[in-house]
């Protein structure tokens, strides 16, 4: 009895290895169609953190501190040189941690770039929450 179990628990542990390294290591999904160079750079530096369409991936649960949501209404009212700040400079610098600065790597036509795709992401509608308020409130 005693054998059986541990033979059980061995393929166990190696079908749940399994599992998670596949899930590691599948590649991020597509990002959304947009303009090119931004929509490469943002695959090469942005999605493994924010997800493909901005609304950040399952990687981004790993995270201590959460990525942005680049496709709320909110980053949509954000101006343009204050993300292209951000990116640059990282978000220790206006008070948002977590996020690296990419200045060093990124010249400044490719944060434009990058700053001219997050303006074609999708917006995402108001969040579920805000909706049962409104609704309650009708």
């Amino acid at each position: 009895m005693r054998r059986a179990l541990g033979w059980g628990a061995a393929a166990a542990g190696l079908v749940t290895a399994g599992l998670v390294a596949a899930v590691w290591l599948a590649p991020p999904p597509q990002p959304v169609p947009g303009p090119e160079p931004g929509r490469s750079l943002f695959r090469a530096h942005c999605a493994s953190c924010h997800g493909a369409d901005g609304r950040g991936g399952w990687r981004a649960w790993l995270l201590f501190l959460r990525p942005g949501n680049l496709a709320a209404p909110e980053a949509a009212a954000l101006p343009d040189q204050y993300l292209a700040d951000l990116i640059r400079h990282g978000g220790a610098s206006v008070g948002k941690p977590g996020m690296p600065s990419f200045g060093f790597v990124l010249s400044d036509a490719e944060i434009e770039a990058l700053v001219a795709y997050l303006r074609a992401l999708p917006r995402a509608s108001a969040p579920p929450t805000a909706v049962r308020r409104q609704r309650a409130a009708l």
